[in-house]
């Protein structure tokens, strides 16, 4: 596999920043397609891919997601073209036929709740950060968060699913208006060890 460029480094790392203003440009249905068909290819647990993403867009979604974010979310996400509500399916392990036909996976969760809150938590914050990756990549800005009410936007957008909330992102052409210096990083040797 060969090296991506230094400029395309910069793009997904270096030069990315977590936006909080935005401009008027909207982002397409397409676009939002692309993200998506990217950030699928990642790795996940046995392919279990637990991730489900639904991207508020309109103006009517976007009221009824309002009332779930906390206060110092608000102006920012109602301003976002899009809002992304990452959720991870509980009953993930019930596409294993489908994800993973070269082992019977199904067992492994069926009956362990621990394993299945576990893998589906994991693994779901692993598909946002790479749907965060897609969108840098795709010419998008991010602004993932917490900072919501997790059970009301479960019972306004998932309700009588399978379906919880994990983190919401909002995507879209960030205003460098109000960017914020970028906040210090620990050094390799603080935060990491070779043995």
């Amino acid at each position: 596999m060969s090296k991506i460029s230094q400029a395309d480094l910069d793009v997904l790392f270096n030069s990315a920043r977590t936006f909080s203003e935005w401009t008027d440009e909207k982002v397409s249905e397409n676009t939002l397609k692309q993200v998506y068909d990217l950030a699928k290819m990642a790795p996940t647990a046995a392919n279990c891919q637990p991730a489900r993403i639904v991207f508020v867009v309109s103006d009517k979604a976007k009221e009824k997601l309002k009332p779930c974010l906390d206060a110092g979310n608000i102006a920012k996400t109602m301003s976002a073209p899009v809002t992304a509500i990452i959720a991870e399916d509980m009953r993930f392990y019930t596409h294993f036929d489908k994800l993973f036909p070269i082992a019977d996976a199904r067992s492994w969760y069926e009956g362990n709740p621990d394993l299945i809150l576990d893998t589906a938590l994991r693994n779901t914050a692993l598909q946002g950060a790479y749907l965060i990756m897609a969108a840098r990549a795709l010419g998008l800005d991010c602004g993932p968060m917490s900072g919501f009410n997790n059970q009301m936007v479960d019972d306004l957008f998932f309700k009588n699913t399978s379906f919880k909330s994990n983190f919401l992102c909002n995507l879209g052409y960030g205003s460098r208006k109000k960017v914020y210096p970028r906040l210090p990083r620990f050094e390799f040797d603080e935060a990491c060890r070779i043995i």
